[in-house]
């Protein structure tokens, strides 16, 4: 007789079954849940906000890496590079007048590597920048979360200027990969018409 399967490997099939709006719905659940445990598990938060910047310090560091490496930045929008570096600027204001402490380090090391990223795009690997796809207007996201960091922000004894900065780069890094969806669909679409056309497409 054969040993059942385990429980973990059932639920993986299942999943892998699912069309790809149910495991988009999974995806979000799953997501929501971890921040609900999360939240009940870490009762230091600094140490949380500590990691996602260690994180993402880290993350800009492997792309710096794969760009050196491989000598190509197609597929990477600079519109999401920018607005990436505009919000780390802005935090790490913010940082500087309200705080000076071990986010200060961090925010400064992902905002350098951040330019130097920027940097390769725009004149090292520039031939391989896809300019015609990285088409999403900054000041789609720019302007609405200058607007919404007016009208929503921090309720603290720092200056109106300070927790409105605050808030402004919170709203920004929430939608600063909105451009780099924009070029993937774009891509997407391109490669699409490709193939309906059997060609290139002009």
């Amino acid at each position: 007789m054969r040993a059942s399967k385990r429980p973990l490997g059932v639920v993986m099939a299942w999943v892998r079954r699912q069309p790809p709006k149910v495991k988009a719905f999974l995806a979000v659940v799953t997501g929501m849940a971890a921040l609900v445990f999360i939240r009940f598990i870490v009762h230091d938060h600094d140490n949380l906000f500590v990691a996602a910047e260690a994180v993402h310090a880290l993350g800009i560091a492997v792309l710096i890496y794969k760009l050196t490496k491989e000598r190509t930045c197609a597929g990477l929008s600079l519109k999401t590079q920018d607005l990436t570096a505009l919000f780390l600027a802005v935090r790490l204001y913010c940082s500087f007048v309200m705080e000076y402490d071990i986010h200060t380090v961090l925010d400064t090391a992902t905002l350098v590597a951040t330019l130097f990223v920027i940097y390769m795009i725009r004149f090292k690997l520039r031939s391989t920048y896809m300019v015609d796809k990285d088409n999403f207007a900054l000041y789609y996201v720019v302007i609405p979360c200058a607007v919404l960091a007016l009208v929503v922000h921090p309720s603290t004894s720092h200056n109106i200027a300070n927790r409105f900065s605050w808030a402004f780069c919170v709203y920004l890094e929430a939608v600063s990969v909105l451009p780099q969806l924009r070029l993937m669909q774009n891509t997407k679409v391109n490669h699409k018409m490709q193939f309906l056309t059997g060609g290139e497409v002009c």
